[in-house]
């Protein structure tokens, strides 16, 4: 079966200008029926959502802010708790299942081993918390090669053993292969290493984070692999197009056809 795609809004459709409804207006004009996207504190959000549900585009994800708060010097989580209380409304407003969690820099003080396990203390709560609400979560390991420098998760595995270390079936982890290629892994065995962990996937070529088709990432083969890895959920569109957003598409809905 096919993956579904999913384009981010906030990185292409930019064409239709700068209003969210209109882009999710040109994803489904150019024939896609999800779309994802980061901010939510910052749009109208009841628009957005009735836009969606007029034009039955499912939105697959959404991101919990602010990102690293809880991780600069001390670790007063008030601002946390609240960016997520209200991404967790936004998030059942606009029917997205899932809302993406970042690592941030690091709990100073704290070697990476005790950095780890202070990130399951702090998302054991947030999943009891917020059970029931129907909205997941995902944490996303970025590369520090590149685009993240300073981030503490930068590695797949690690991400999995916090999710593990959390042991709640509504955590999970973000794969994305643009990061995950970027750091060098070896795609097959972080997939197969992280099992039924894996609840959400975002690409962007390498290098560059373009389309696919813009850098050096074999598609076929790659969607192959995740395939076999037993994920079959959407795949997030999270790159910087090249070109007009829906030339930029051609390659991974080609490759994505064939998987």
């Amino acid at each position: 079966m096919p993956f579904q795609l999913s384009p981010n809004i906030e990185l292409l459709f930019t064409e239709a200008g700068t209003d969210p409804v209109e882009r999710v207006k040109a994803a489904a004009a150019a024939g896609f029926d999800a779309v994802e996207l980061w901010s939510t504190l910052d749009k109208d959000v009841p628009a957005l959502a009735s836009a969606c549900q007029d034009l039955g585009v499912q939105v697959t994800s959404v991101l919990a802010e602010p990102r690293t708060n809880f991780a600069w010097p001390g670790t007063d989580l008030t601002e946390f708790w609240a960016g997520l209380e209200k991404g967790i409304e936004n998030a059942r407003a606009l029917g997205s299942p899932r809302i993406v969690l970042g690592s941030g820099l690091g709990f100073p003080g704290f070697k990476r081993p005790m950095n780890l396990d202070k990130l399951v203390e702090t998302f054991i709560p947030v999943v009891e918390r917020f059970r029931g609400s129907g909205v997941g979560f995902v944490l996303e390991p970025v590369n520090t090669r590149v685009d993240h420098p300073g981030a503490l998760l930068d590695r797949t595995a690690e991400a999995v053993q916090v999710a593990r270390g959390v042991g709640d079936p509504s955590f999970g982890i973000l794969y994305d292969l643009y990061h995950s290629t970027t750091e060098g892994e070896d795609v097959a065995a972080v997939l197969a290493d992280a099992g039924d962990l894996v609840h959400y996937v975002q690409v962007a070529d390498a290098p560059g984070r373009g389309e696919p088709g813009s850098g050096a990432i074999d598609w076929e083969d790659r969607l192959a692999v995740l395939s076999r890895s037993g994920y079959s959920g959407p795949i997030g569109l999270e790159y910087v197009p090249t070109t007009e957003s829906a030339a930029s598409l051609k390659r991974i809905r080609e490759a994505a056809a064939a998987a």
